[in-house]
């Protein structure tokens, strides 16, 4: 499971061998919430789901959550596709400041 971020305590990866759409997880204190990209129209899209039998992040995680992947969704989406092709993981960046 590739880790690409750690973000105030959340971690936000993604499994090695997932499907489509390109999405994200974030785990924070045995909590999940799943953020789900889809390009439209060339528009970026994020919808953000629970998992089922899983505890959503809390909501002042859940927003630290929308706040990373919607500032990192280009990112995330190249990280997707570059995983895709190559297999190769990432370095998981550590975003130790809140992003504004």
């Amino acid at each position: 499971m590739p880790k690409l971020y750690e973000y105030l305590g959340i971690n936000v990866s993604f499994f090695a061998c997932d499907h489509m759409p390109i999405h994200v997880h974030g785990r924070c204190e045995g909590k999940e919430t799943k953020a789900e990209i889809t390009i439209e129209n060339g528009e970026i899209k994020i919808r953000y789901v629970t998992i089922k039998n899983r505890a959503p992040l809390q909501p002042q995680k859940q927003k630290d959550f929308e706040t990373l992947v919607e500032h990192e969704v280009e990112n995330i989406v190249r990280i997707w596709n570059e995983f895709k092709q190559s297999g190769i993981a990432p370095a998981p960046q550590r975003i130790t400041r809140r992003i504004r």
